[in-house]
């Protein structure tokens, strides 16, 4: 298992209750910042780049989800945090679910959106063609194979701002983070370890997500106790950009929250 010391920033109110915010695969923490000015008036909110992405370092790959969930509980160490809620995406909600089994008296609630827990062979092959297009196009072909997923047609062309956004933060991503974070993917092992999860879990699903299936993040909730599900119409794989307001609206009541 290796380290890294993540790059994090802290923001909102520092006698508030504390919520850890972690990136998709080829994002960095700049992903949140439509939920920010939110999100700041109720937390003390950490935001995190995972190795190889953004201003982290970037160890050598391969890397495994230990390694991933390790730097995470580094950074709530590192801001003296006994206990956090934790929202990820896709990288990011896979990671939130392996804090929660690895570490469940440090996490008090956990938002997963557009991830899976499971790594089926077609899944295990998307990302071999993913290390494919990388050796032969670099970060930026990997980027224009991917931006199709993660954003509607409509979001494209109404928000180009945002569109351009999460392409600056991919394309600061290293070939060797990218390549090492795939391989976790590749390996990852979490859904037959669901029934043991003793942290609440609110599943967050895109109605037109390719990567992280409504049915199968529904079928993955259904093996985690106190776990709840809800989709979000209109919305690919990275839910928070493409529809924030619907994902406003599903995350506000499992966080006991007003709008």
């Amino acid at each position: 298992m290796t380290s890294a010391l993540l790059h994090s920033i802290v923001s909102g109110r520092q006698d508030a209750p504390v919520l850890l915010l972690l990136n998709s695969l080829g994002a960095t923490q700049a992903m949140w910042d439509p939920q920010m000015p939110f999100l700041e008036s109720h937390y003390r909110v950490i935001r995190c780049d995972t190795r190889g992405h953004g201003q982290s370092p970037t160890p050598p790959s391969p890397y495994g989800f230990d390694d991933i969930v390790a730097d995470v509980l580094a950074v709530l160490d590192a801001h003296e945090v006994e206990t956090a809620t934790v929202m990820g995406l896709s990288l990011g909600g896979m990671t939130a679910l392996g804090l929660g089994l690895a570490a469940p008296e440090r996490i008090s609630q956990i938002i997963c959106c557009a991830a899976r827990a499971d790594a089926p062979p077609p899944f295990v092959q998307n990302w071999h063609n993913r290390m494919a297009i990388l050796e032969d196009k670099g970060i930026e072909g990997v980027w224009e194979a991917t931006v199709g997923m993660w954003l509607s047609d409509e979001t494209r062309s109404t928000r180009p701002e945002a569109e351009a956004a999460l392409r600056e933060s991919f394309l600061q991503t290293t070939a060797e983070g990218y390549r090492g974070c795939a391989h976790a993917l590749m390996g990852l092992d979490y859904l037959r370890h669901l029934g043991e999860m003793r942290v609440p879990v609110l599943f967050v699903a895109g109605e037109n997500d390719m990567a992280a299936p409504p049915d199968a993040m529904r079928a993955i909730a259904q093996t985690c106790p106190e776990a709840k599900y809800v989709e979000v119409k209109d919305a690919k794989h990275i839910i928070n950009i493409d529809n924030p307001e619907g994902f406003m609206l599903a995350i506000l009541s499992f966080l006991d929250l007003d709008a």
